[in-house]
């Protein structure tokens, strides 16, 4: 008997992975929780049944979330990451000797303690002794906070489940609010690809607009998210991702990545026609 996972992308597009076996099945008080094993992707983990992370590709998504902003900001000490609690963005940021802090703010605890447990090679850096671990609703806590992060990094699920409130234009606002004067916002943006998909991108697009002086969109080619092509947004109060990005100065840290290098961020901002004029639709 073969087992396989299935996700549904859209009415009519579903996504399979063959499952070797399936290490675990838990709820917690907001969402279902499940751990599989394949050949092909290595272990994966899904919430409420929608993919969130494979051993395989992984490091493109997280790279590219994290790497974006910290190679632009000229000195970025204090970061806030909202969502993650699979731990593979805090695992990019602690690559990092200047930061000095890292608030984790995550709502559901059972998603990091199974991330410990069966994805050591997301969850390998939660333990960094800068790393504050705050169990509570993101949207609650950056409501206290003004003027106190230099990149705020929402990695967040899709919009809606305990994920939806992290795509609202009260939230980019308190986001900006937390920031210092020179501070970046950057969150996964959805795909542009799928309508349905598409329609969620434009809505937190114009948001992020509305909320901040610079905001651009740029890409990354991830297999396992629905059409394979994603999108993040970055959004600043002083800083262009492009003009003022410097490569030279973030490759002389000497960080081995296996996706991001300075030409891909360059380039990771120069975007299809077809999402172009999605965003300027709404802009």
């Amino acid at each position: 008997m073969e087992l396989w996972f299935t996700e549904r992308h859209t009415p009519n597009v579903k996504f399979s992975i063959k499952v070797d076996r399936q290490l675990y099945s838990g709820n917690s008080e907001f969402q279902r929780i499940d751990i599989f094993e394949s050949k092909e992707f290595g272990r994966f983990l899904t919430l409420d049944g929608y993919m969130m992370l494979t051993e395989k590709d992984e490091f493109i998504y997280h790279e590219m979330i994290t790497h974006v902003p910290m190679a632009v900001h000229p000195d970025p000490k204090n970061i806030l990451v909202i969502g993650a609690g699979d731990g593979g963005v805090i695992r990019e940021l602690t690559r990092y000797n200047s930061v000095e802090s890292i608030d984790l703010v995550e709502i559901d605890e059972l998603v990091v303690e199974v991330s410990k447990k069966y994805l050591p090679t997301t969850a390998c850096r939660m333990n960094d002794e800068r790393v504050h671990i705050y169990y509570e609703d993101g949207v609650k806590f950056i409501r206290r906070c003004e003027d106190k992060y230099d990149i705020i990094i929402v990695d967040s699920t899709d919009p809606f489940g305990p994920g939806e409130g992290l795509f609202t234009k009260e939230f980019y606002g308190s986001c900006f609010k937390a920031l210092k004067e020179d501070g970046i916002m950057v969150n996964q943006h959805e795909s542009p690809f799928y309508d349905e998909d598409a329609a969620a991108m434009q809505r937190s697009h114009k948001r992020i607009v509305d909320s901040f002086p610079i905001s651009r969109v740029y890409q990354a080619h991830i297999p396992t998210y629905p059409s394979g092509h994603w999108l993040f947004g970055f959004a600043s109060k002083k800083y262009h991702p492009v003009r003022d990005h410097n490569g030279m100065k973030w490759s002389m840290l000497g960080l081995q990545t296996r996706y991001y290098n300075p030409h891909l961020h360059d380039g990771a901002f120069a975007l299809p026609n077809y999402v172009e004029e999605m965003l300027r639709d709404v802009e």
